[in-house]
């Protein structure tokens, strides 16, 4: 019955990961761009769910809807104005470009927050929790984890049924095509970041939610994003909800076993992987 639980709260918290990971996959699989401040931007978009809750009073929820499109507009601006500048087939400026605004957003919310430890205030969600006879599941956790499926599952139907899809598609198979058939590559890489950042912005949610966080603690979720990217393969938006699991029930396990071996067990997990699959479990082709 123990190690029922295990797996149920460790595919849960895949779910936290899964959606750190998603617009992470979303710009890989659109542009092949290496975004090394992603992890800051969930700290980011969590602050500002923070100052949003802190003045107006509003439930983390409702002010993540108030985030989201500036968020979305935060991550058009930086596309469209500073890395559309440096895409190419060098994949090197776009991750300096990334690492000094990883390194910027750090210092810059450290001054302004503090190093103190943050968390939002979700009220009674934060205990409440639901039996299903063999486990008990808390409803944060399972909020979480439905929230990256409806997540995911958006995404495909965005990538495969709408205009803007095709869009995402042609500029990712082939740019140069692409701008020959009217589709401008820059304004469907600039929304395709919107998009994630909207993404990001929901992460944030759920990470200001379930734990503490702070300016430092970025490059740790950074890195939980790209081992659920890379277990699932590269560009397959399902596989990254199944990385995310993965990672999350190694966690879970090795956390029974010895409280600390958690993280570490995550990484192993990440390593037995790519040893066995050093593509991930369902890559998309790509040149």
């Amino acid at each position: 019955m123990i190690w029922i639980d295990v797996l149920v709260q460790g595919i849960l918290l895949g779910g936290l990961y899964a959606l750190f990971a998603a617009g992470l996959s979303l710009v890989f699989g659109i542009m092949r761009l290496v975004n090394l401040a992603h992890g800051d931007l969930i700290v980011f978009a969590a602050f500002a769910i923070l100052l949003i809750t802190g003045s107006t009073g509003l439930h983390p929820f409702l002010a993540a809807l108030l985030a989201a499109p500036l968020m979305f507009a935060a991550g058009w601006a930086l596309q469209r104005f500073v890395l559309n500048r440096v895409m190419g087939k060098d994949i090197l400026p776009p991750l300096l470009i990334t690492f000094g605004l990883s390194v910027a957003l750090q210092n810059g919310m450290l001054e302004i927050f503090s190093a103190d430890s943050q968390r939002l205030a979700a009220g009674p969600l934060e205990s409440a929790s639901i039996d299903l006879g063999p486990v008990t599941v808390g409803t944060m956790p399972l909020l979480t984890f439905a929230s990256a499926v409806l997540v995911i599952f958006a995404l495909n139907r965005i990538f495969y049924t709408t205009a803007l899809g095709r869009a995402f598609r042609a500029v990712s198979d082939d740019p140069t095509t692409a701008s020959l058939m009217g589709i401008n590559p820059k304004s469907v890489f600039a929304i395709a970041t919107g998009l994630a950042m909207v993404i990001v912005t929901i992460a944030a949610l759920y990470l200001g939610m379930r734990s503490n966080f702070d300016p430092s603690i970025g490059p740790a979720r950074l890195i939980y994003a790209f081992e659920a990217v890379i277990i699932g393969g590269l560009g397959s938006l399902w596989g990254t909800l199944l990385g995310g699991a993965i990672i999350g029930v190694a966690q879970t396990i090795g956390a029974q076993l010895n409280p600390e071996w958690q993280i570490l067990a995550g990484h192993l997990a990440f390593l037995a992987v790519l040893l066995i699959r050093p593509r991930g479990l369902f890559p998309r082709a790509v040149d």
